[in-house]
């Protein structure tokens, strides 16, 4: 199977390909030995959390130290 590559650098999947995948939306990309490689991903709540809070500008340590005051003031 064939895939173009267009000019703003996108592809096109073939169908039979992503129909292999159906409920996957997020593929991580890799290059080895010359070969484009697409593995498909799994974005789960905890990625979605952790995405959320770095949109926040919140670490790791911001997050710890929260817990740590509630468990104290509780």
């Amino acid at each position: 199977m064939l895939a173009k590559l267009t000019a703003k650098n996108q592809l096109t999947l073939p169908k039979a390909v992503v129909a292999a995948f159906p409920e996957t939306e997020y593929f991580d990309v890799t290059e080895e030995n010359g070969r484009i490689v697409l593995a498909p991903v799994r974005v789960t709540r905890a990625n979605a959390v952790r995405a959320k809070l770095a949109d926040l500008g919140l670490t790791e340590t911001d997050v710890a130290e929260a817990v740590a005051w509630a468990r104290r003031a509780g």
